[in-house]
Order: structure tokens, then C-alpha cells, then sequence
């Protein structure tokens, strides 16, 4: 047992790595930093990459061109149609479109460029808290309920605005679940 001196008191290594194990099960998110011989906890928000580096308006959407151009006129415009398919390889952004649209659709904002992220509206969208955007991991909901649900949940009215449902992996839904 090796005794650590501390100004006011002495605490042994066991029961000072206890107490670490006990923090650290407390909190969700966090890593260890070594200063000198003291480990120290230092929290931080995990965010993965694609989240993180997303892009928050048309102008940053790198290597679809055609497709933002067509997306922004149809927003601009307000002939948004009902449903869009997007098909892909893996990370060309097919999802950041969807929720790129989703956003647009639902600004507030009085100017022709959309989405502002100024407003409200966008605010919500920006934070990751919007209601009027339902986003569906196909690939783990998969099943006849989880698609009962879903179809229950589109009979309620948006909380303002248009509601949104983005259904990523849509190819992994069972045949029953069509």
C-alpha cells in the first residue's frame, strides 16, 4: 500500500482508485489525463465525426453540386415534393441531404436562402431537439411494430412547421414490415 500525501490528509492508493472507479461509473462520457502522478477526470462530450462536421446549409455540401442545386430550387421555389429517395455508396451524404431538407422545409425565415440557422426553427435543428424531425435506424427497427408505430405517430400534427421522417437503411426492413 503506498500512501499518497495530500495537504490536509492521507489516502491510501486503494481506496483513492476506488474512489476514481466510483466517478467515473457516475458519468457517461469521459477519459483520464495524467498531471505528474495525479490522474484527473476530465469530461467531455463524445460527438462522432460525421455528426460533428455535418454541414449546416447547401453551401457546405461538398461533391453534390447537381443534387443541391435541384434541392435548393425546390425549397426556394415551395415545391418540395412528398418523398425523395436517396441511393448511394456509403458517406456521400445521404442522410445529411434528407436532414438538410427537413431543415429547410421547416425554416422560418423571410429570405430566399434557406436554411438560415439564425432562427428558432433552425436553432432546434442545429441542437439535434427538433420534433418535427424523425429520424429511423431501419437497421435495428426492422420489425411489423416498429412500423405500426411509426404509421400511428404520422396521424399527429407537426409542433409548427412540416414533419419529417428520414428512414436511413431502408433496404434492411423485412418484407412483412412493407
Amino acid at each position: 500500500w503506498h500512501v499518497l500525501a495530500a495537504p490536509d490528509r492521507a489516502i491510501t492508493a486503494a481506496a483513492k482508485r476506488d474512489s476514481r472507479a466510483r466517478e467515473l461509473a457516475a458519468i457517461p462520457f469521459g477519459r483520464f489525463e495524467t498531471f505528474g502522478s495525479f490522474a484527473t477526470l476530465a469530461l467531455m462530450a463524445y460527438q462522432v465525426l460525421y455528426r460533428k462536421y455535418r454541414p449546416r446549409d447547401f453551401s457546405e455540401v461538398v461533391g453534390q453540386d447537381h443534387i443541391v442545386a435541384v434541392l435548393k430550387r425546390q425549397v426556394e421555389t415551395g415545391r418540395v415534393a412528398h418523398a425523395y429517395l436517396f441511393s448511394g455508396p456509403r458517406g456521400i451524404g445521404k442522410t445529411s441531404l434528407a436532414r438538410l431538407v427537413a431543415k429547410s422545409v421547416n425554416c422560418t425565415s423571410a429570405g430566399s436562402t434557406r436554411p438560415c440557422n439564425i432562427c428558432p426553427s433552425c436553432a432546434v435543428f442545429n441542437a439535434g431537439q427538433a420534433l418535427n424531425l424523425i429520424e429511423i435506424d431501419a437497421a435495428s427497427n426492422r420489425g411489423i411494430d416498429e412500423i405500426r408505430e411509426l404509421r400511428e405517430a404520422v396521424r399527429f400534427a407537426p409542433a409548427g412547421g412540416v414533419k419529417v421522417y428520414i428512414i436511413d437503411e431502408v433496404h434492411q426492413l423485412s418484407k412483412d414490415a412493407f
